[in-house]
């Protein structure tokens, strides 16, 4: 009998690993949802009261000459560069990139994917346009804009959506890698485009540091909402033994 005590104790050990593994990831991902929204409030709260006003001045002069506040630092290529960056966090690329995913995953027939893909953009899209529209920030005046602007500064559109979509679609690769350091490399690389991105609003003269900083915190915070979200729904539904499109690699929903 304590023979098969054992041998039962042993078999378990694997199942709870895994088990203590997917826990260990869940609440992680709770505690940077929790540490993203609790960053982006106490951004907001010294923006509102303008106590940031002078480190927002102090970054935006330093990226440009200080004899013509209309030449950004650097030779004409890092310009260039900073212009082609800003393009990735734009609407429109940002949109053909979700549009193409989405319908890429549907052929799959992974329909939950998708789902979640489509789920977390156009909430972050409807978040980043409420923020805008609540704090009526405007856009810099202190120095010239590099690129056309035309809607409200706080949060940074381009810092959100980039961090939304790179992070969710980066999550959502990550899964299909049996390596944790390809995993790891594909985490980074959606924070670099999204850092890139944020980055390039400010030295292009068209946002606040704050505005950029307040924009990653929320999008970061919200990509990883929707992956806990999904990562419940997936549990759930394997706990409830539900058929239909099973989660396979790379479905996370």
């Amino acid at each position: 009998m304590l023979h098969t005590l054992a041998l039962r104790l042993v078999r378990a050990v694997p199942a709870v690993a895994v088990l203590a593994r997917r826990e260990a990831r869940l609440l992680a991902l709770l505690v940077l949802v929790f540490g993203g929204f609790w960053m982006f409030g106490v951004i907001a709260d010294e923006v509102a009261e303008n106590e940031l006003q002078t480190f927002d001045q102090q970054i935006l002069l330093f990226f440009r000459d200080a004899q013509n506040l209309a030449d950004p630092i650097g030779p004409a290529w890092v310009e260039q560069a900073a212009r082609d960056i800003t393009a990735l966090g734009g609407y429109t690329v940002l949109t053909l990139v979700t549009a193409l995913v989405v319908v890429y995953l549907w052929l799959l027939r992974r329909w939950r994917a998708s789902a979640l893909v489509l789920a977390s953009v156009l909430g972050g899209m409807v978040i980043s346009q409420g923020l805008k529209a609540l704090f009526q920030r405007a856009r810099p005046d202190l120095v010239p804009h590099i690129v056309d602007v035309h809607t409200l500064s706080f949060p940074s559109g381009h810092s959100t959506l980039s961090a939304v979509v790179y992070l969710t679609l980066g999550a959502l690769l990550a899964t299909v890698q049996p390596g944790r350091s390809v995993k790891v490399f594909i985490i980074a690389a959606a924070l670099l485009i999204a850092m890139l991105v944020g980055l390039s609003r400010v030295y292009l003269g068209v946002h606040w540091p704050t505005d950029v900083l307040a924009g990653w915190s929320v999008g970061a915070a919200w990509a990883l909402l929707c992956s806990a979200v999904a990562d419940l729904l997936v549990r759930r539904r394997k706990m409830r033994g539900e058929s239909g499109d099973t989660p396979q690699a790379g479905d996370t929903a």
